[in-house]
């Protein structure tokens, strides 16, 4: 009996460990959506005729279906269930997926984007709490771990293989969404079989479509800091994925498609990796960290791009990988941390909002500047904005150690 038992606890523990991983595989899948588009803007621009200021509205629009799935839709799972919430973002994915493959206009890209956004937000808040759910109770704090680090792995390996494809096989705009649509297609069923948490999951009555997002008075000083550092790291993630295959093909007079794939993916891979290595870093620190780092990795983006150095910019995208790893889930954890218990889902939804803003506010502004001025120009903006809000968090973040 006891033999019995102990075989059972085994294969529980098992399976657990592939629910883990194919919920990680999910969450990976839908942010590569994100960035496979990150190589292909240039070859879209010159397709299209579309402005610069409409490559980075392109990018931009994302973040509706982002900002709709976290103010609409953000507990949907609690109500009808982890896999039928992941199911539905894979769907969306899938259907955002094929509109690329047979996009004809900018009307259609913007379509898709939103839609992208929109998997990305139901996939991505339904996976950190499956997660959280499949560990053992005494292993909480790795959800995190797994999820963000996972988050920049997919981010990472989208903008790579995107930017392969798109440099050395055919059908550059078209073969990529084939291949991510397999991928979509094989994860979906990994999603189907794995076990529900949700001990009695409800109707699709029970949804709750009224916004509700707002950080208790008492700790909004104590907020200022993570949700600017939040917007930071994002940011910093929005101008390598919107525009730096625009940067490297003008300044520094490189085109080629994988190696604007590959920029990004140093970029999450470092992110990736400094989430893991730099786990036991207090949460407070790692925060101050990053926005004391963001002064000099920005200044090196755009000293990369005056000189025309394509190793300075290998540099300085390292640097940045960290701060994004760093602000992200430093940010994150201080959130959590200040945050009451009972209106918790509320403030680390405002922390979200303040990221997604992050991720897609400045490169609008880049665009807008870079059609009038030059992208060295948009760029020092860029930097400024960076080091001006880095100091106003840094401020309040060093107020609130004392």
């Amino acid at each position: 009996m006891a033999f019995r038992d102990l075989a059972q606890t085994q294969n529980e523990a098992s399976g657990d460990v592939l629910a883990i991983r194919a919920v990680a595989a999910m969450i990976a899948v839908l942010f590569a959506g994100s960035t496979v588009l990150t190589p292909l803007y240039i070859i879209y621009k010159l397709q299209f005729g579309f402005s610069q200021i409409t490559l980075t509205l392109i990018y931009a629009v994302y973040v509706v279906g982002n900002l709709g799935a976290l103010l609409v839709f953000g507990g949907v799972s609690d109500v009808v269930g982890r896999r039928p919430a992941a199911l539905a973002a894979m769907i969306v994915a899938i259907v955002s997926a094929l509109i690329f493959l047979f996009a004809g206009n900018v009307v259609s890209l913007d379509v898709a984007r939103i839609l992208s956004g929109l998997g990305i937000g139901i996939g991505a808040g339904t996976g950190t709490a499956w997660i959280a759910e499949l560990l053992p109770a005494a292993d909480k704090s790795r959800a995190s771990i797994i999820t963000t680090s996972t988050n920049f792995l997919g981010l990472g390996f989208g903008s790579l293989i995107s930017g392969l494809l798109a440099q050395y096989e055919p059908w550059p705009l078209r073969l990529v969404f084939i291949v991510y649509l397999m991928a979509l297609a094989v994860v979906a069923v990994l999603v189907w079989r794995t076990r529900e948490t949700v001990a009695k999951p409800g109707g699709l009555g029970r949804i709750s479509m009224r916004p509700h997002l707002s950080v208790p008075e008492k700790i909004r000083t104590r907020f200022v800091a993570p949700a600017v550092t939040g917007f930071g790291a994002m940011a910093l993630v929005g101008f390598y994925a919107a525009l730096a295959p625009s940067i490297l093909a003008q300044q520094l007079h490189e085109a080629n498609h994988a190696v604007a794939g590959a920029l990004f993916f140093e970029l999450a891979i470092v992110a990736a990796a400094s989430i893991v290595a730099l786990m036991r870093v207090q949460s407070s620190k790692a925060m101050l960290a990053a926005l004391a780092s963001m002064i000099p990795s920005v200044l090196l983006v755009v000293a990369a791009q005056m000189l025309a150095s394509m190793a300075l910019m290998i540099v300085a995208t390292a640097c940045c990988g960290v701060v994004a790893a760093l602000g992200y889930r430093g940010g994150l954890q201080v959130v959590n941390e200040i945050a009451p218990q009972d209106r918790r889902a509320e403030v680390v939804s405002s922390f979200f909002v303040c990221c997604f803003v992050g991720n897609a506010l400045p490169v609008i502004g880049i665009g807008v500047v870079s059609t009038y001025a030059n992208p060295v120009a948009a760029s020092l903006a860029f930097a400024v904005m960076i080091i001006v809000f880095a100091l106003v968090a840094l401020a309040f973040g060093l107020r609130q150690r004392r």
